[in-house]
Formats: C-alpha cells, sequence, structure tokens
C-alpha cells in the first residue's frame, strides 16, 4: 500500500503544476519520515550481527521499494542514505555441545527358542548320561520354550577418544535353589569396558574392564550375528561365555578396517572389529567369577582377510580369512565338596581358524588343542589333560528371495576333553550334525530352523556313557 501511494505522489510531482507541487513534496516527505520511523523500529527489533557488527539490518522490502522511486532531491538522498545501510548477515543460532549422556544409544535382542525330540536319551538311569547340552538347558526330558538371551546394551563414544559398552542379559538362571529348581530370567553383567583409542584413526585401542577374550573366531562373534543356535563344545570350553575381567590392546591397519567395511555393507557375518591383532591379560577364572590365584590368563590373537580379486573374474569379491589364538593360564575349577580347587590347573590352549566368506557358498571352521583340567573317574580326582576338538561349517548365501535374506548351513562338530566352568571339570564327549537355516524376514526379526543328530557325554563326572538323540529345533530373533 505504501509502495503504490509513493509512486502516485511522485506520478503527481512530475504532472501538476508547480503551485501543486509544493503541497505533494510536503506529503511525500510525510511519507519518507513514516518509512524512517518504520525503518528505525526494524533495525531496533532484529539482534545484533555477529562479529561485533553495528545492529543494523537490511532495509525492509517496503523500504526499498518507496525509496527506488522516483521523487524529489530531498527524498532520494534520504533514499541513498537508507541504501547505503550495511546489509547485515544474520548469525546463526549458536550449535549446542552434546552432553556424553546424549551421546549414548540403547538397543538389544531377544531369542526365544522351542527344542522338540524326535527320538533319543531324554531320560536315563542314575549313572548314565541323558542327552543333555552346556549351551541350552532346556534340552531335557520336558521341552518348552526358552528364552535363551534377553540383551540390553548401552553404549557409545563419550569423547573422540573413550567409548564404554555395557551389556546385561536379563535370561540368565540361578541354581542351587533349596529344591532344586532352576529360576530363570535373572539379569546377569556380560560386559561392562571402556575403550582409549591411541590414535586418531582408532586403529589402535586399550579395552580395560569384563569383555570377550580374543580365542577363536567364533567365541568373538556375536550370537545374534551367527548362523548355527549354539557354538562348538571345543572352542567355547577354552573360554565358557567368552568373556573375562581384565585389559586388551586391539590393532586393526586400515587396509584391514577397509576390507571388513566392504563386507559389512555385503550384510556378511563378521565376528565384529575385536582387531586384527590383539594381546591381553585376564583374571582366568571366568566370567563373573572372583579370581583365585595372583597368575593373570596371557592370550594373542592374530587374524587377516585376503582379497582374492587377483585369482580372476571367477573370485571377484571373494575374501578368505585366516588366523589363530593362544592362551596361556592357571585356573582352580569349582569342586564337587564345596569351594574351588586348591590347586592350580595347567590351561593352555591354541586355535587356527579359516573362514572364506559365502558369496555365495562359504566355508567356516576352527580347530583347537591344549591341555585343561578334567575329571579323571579312573583316580577320582581332577588333573590337567589333553583335549582337542573343532567344527567345519557350510554356508550358501541365497539372498534376498523376495521375503527376506534366507541362508542355509550345515555343520559338523567333534570334541575330546574337560569342560572347566562346570563343578569337577566334567569331561565331554561330542559328536554332533547340524543342518538349518537362518530366514532374516527383516532386518529386526530372523527365523532359525533346524535338525540336529547328537552324541554327546553328560557334563556331569557322576554320569558315564553317551548320549544320542535326534531334535528339530527353532528360534525366533527380535531385535531393538
Amino acid at each position: 500500500m505504501r509502495r503504490s501511494t509513493g509512486i502516485a505522489a511522485a506520478c503527481a510531482l512530475l504532472f501538476t503544476p508547480a503551485g501543486a507541487a509544493a503541497q505533494t513534496v510536503e506529503d511525500l516527505q510525510k511519507q519518507i519520515d513514516e518509512l524512517r520511523a518504520e525503518l528505525r523500529a526494524l533495525r531496533a527489533a532484529r539482534p545484533v550481527a555477529a562479529g561485533g557488527g553495528d545492529g543494523a539490518t537490511p532495509a525492509s522490502p517496503t523500504a526499498t521499494a518507496d525509496a527506488s522511486a522516483p521523487v524529489a532531491a530531498g527524498q532520494v538522498a534520504d533514499a541513498k542514505q537508507a541504501e547505503a545501510a550495511p546489509p547485515i548477515v544474520m548469525a546463526d543460532a549458536p550449535k549446542r555441545k552434546k552432553a556424553w549422556y546424549e551421546k549414548l544409544q540403547l538397543r538389544g535382542y531377544t531369542q526365544m527358542r522351542y527344542n522338540g525330540f524326535i527320538d533319543g536319551d531324554k531320560t536315563a538311569p542314575s549313572g548314565q548320561s541323558r542327552l543333555r547340552s552346556v549351551h541350552d538347558a532346556s534340552i531335557n526330558e520336558n521341552g518348552g520354550f526358552s528364552l535363551r538371551r534377553a540383551r540390553l546394551v548401552l553404549q557409545g563414544n563419550v569423547t573422540d577418544d573413550l567409548a564404554l559398552y555395557f551389556q546385561t542379559d536379563f535370561a540368565s538362571a540361578v541354581n542351587a535353589q533349596s529344591n532344586g529348581e532352576r529360576r530363570e530370567h535373572f539379569g546377569q553383567l556380560r560386559d561392562a569396558y571402556v575403550d582409549w583409542f591411541l590414535t586418531d584413526d582408532h586403529a589402535l585401542k586399550l579395552r580395560f574392564g569384563q569383555s570377550k577374550v580374543p580365542f577363536g573366531w567364533e567365541n568373538l562373534q556375536s550370537s545374534s550375528n551367527r548362523l548355527t543356535l549354539d557354538r562348538s563344545d571345543a572352542l567355547n570350553s577354552v573360554v565358557p561365555s567368552e568373556r573375562d575381567l581384565g585389559v586388551v590392546l586391539y590393532y586393526t591397519p586400515p587396509r584391514v578396517q577397509k576390507i571388513w567395511d566392504r563386507l559389512a555393507e555385503d550384510k556378511q557375518k563378521l565376528f565384529g572389529n575385536y582387531g586384527a591383532f590383539a594381546l591381553a591379560l585376564y583374571n582366568g577364572q571366568g566370567v563373573n567369577r572372583t579370581e583365585q590365584n595372583e597368575g593373570f590368563a596371557k592370550v594373542a590373537m592374530a587374524t587377516w582377510p585376503f582379497e582374492l580379486d587377483g585369482l580372476g573374474s571367477a573370485f571377484a569379491g571373494q575374501v578368505v580369512e585366516i588366523g589363530g589364538s593362544v592362551m596361556f593360564n592357571r585356573v582352580r575349577p569349582e569342586v564337587r565338596s564345596g569351594g574351588v580347587s586348591a590347586i592350580n590347573y595347567k590351561d593352555d590352549h591354541y586355535v587356527v581358524h579359516a573362514m572364506l566368506y559365502p558369496q555365495p557358498i562359504g566355508v567356516q571352521g576352527e580347530w583347537t588343542w591344549g591341555r585343561g583340567p578334567q575329571y579323571d573317574n579312573a583316580i577320582n580326582a581332577i588333573r590337567s589333560t589333553r583335549g582337542s576338538g573343532g567344527y567345519v561349517q557350510l554356508m550358501y548365501n541365497v539372498g534376498d528371495i523376495g521375503m527376506g535374506r534366507v541362508i542355509p548351513y550345515g555343520r559338523w562338530q567333534r570334541y575330546r576333553g574337560g569342560w572347566k566352568a562346570g563343578t569337577n571339570a566334567p569331561r565331554l564327549e561330542t559328536n554332533e550334525i547340524e543342518l538349518g537355516f537362518e530366514w532374516q524376514i527383516i532386518d529386526a526379526l530372523e527365523l532359525t530352523l533346524a535338525y540336529a543328530n547328537m552324541e554327546r557325554r553328560e557334563a556331569d563326572e557322576r554320569r558315564f556313557g553317551r548320549a544320542k538323540g535326534n531334535l528339530v529345533r527353532a528360534q525366533v530373533q527380535w531385535s531393538y
């Protein structure tokens, strides 16, 4: 409205007699004064520019339009003065720095299982082994649904050089009740550690706290990411529950990290970034167990992925990873008479692993040798005895079938040796074949169906022989 009024007034000035021009100029001057007042009000209302400016703001569109209209000499001078006002760049609102607790994220996953006997030794007379697994207590004569894991993870980078990780499992059981019955779904600490990055690219880091022991590829792989329902007896017998309390130095060269990043983008099931090289010291008594001697478990690991593109077009994108671990330890297992053994038993082990990532066909295998505590029925006592075993696994990555990703697999495993996490470190004798497939319906929901042919000695030194059976196994996993 003001713009059209000013233009009309200017036209009247040009085409009216001189006697009327004076009155028109007075009207225009009045309008200019009003515009000046409005401009000053706008300048006062806007914030001062960043960088110590004088508080001037750009003229409003109305003021600029009025000043550009053809007017008398006095009006032109005022317009030029308004145009000469320096433009002010509005400062962006200052970004608030996030507090450390705002950088944390909460996530987790839950696994529900069902084990159904087709046939086999669900029960047995006293002194004879029943078909049982050290990895899944729901393999028993009563069956039913069970929660195998119910994990919550709190993690995040507190600073550029410090990251924390805290994981609890709410599907643990408590034994030794007054009537001998298990109590399910208790919370148990799994991980509680902090990573201190020693280089800007995070290639080198120190880890303090309770975390996974870098022994064996499958032991380090998350249960949420593993194809088979359980870990192999041989590898897990060295580090039951995979964790201990201590300090670890991890190093991952950038060229290795680049390969792992590419495999992760292809949705390959990696073992997690535990470094291409690791050196560690742990208590050596096991997860959530009080240290019983003054020694440390000493662990070293190395693993390296090799890209096979140079072997020809048939191997384009293929990656083979090989490596191994060693552990030297002294441990005191729990004894049936109560408490722990007064003797330190040699607990030294070696393992090698090899992995051809499924693109689409994959092969994975590990084998371990060593000595560890094991109950000897011939002398009715625990002694350090040789043990060995491992597994071979075949996989086929079908890919997306339109209703999610499917990966069939088959695994054979064998183990002869002690189970130091059990009372009196009983001997295990395991032969097992498992055939199944994982169906990742969506990213947050997976279904695994498997058939297992088992031959096992029960983890109880008071029972002898091996039990056999065929089972159908199923697991639903949801992530959040």
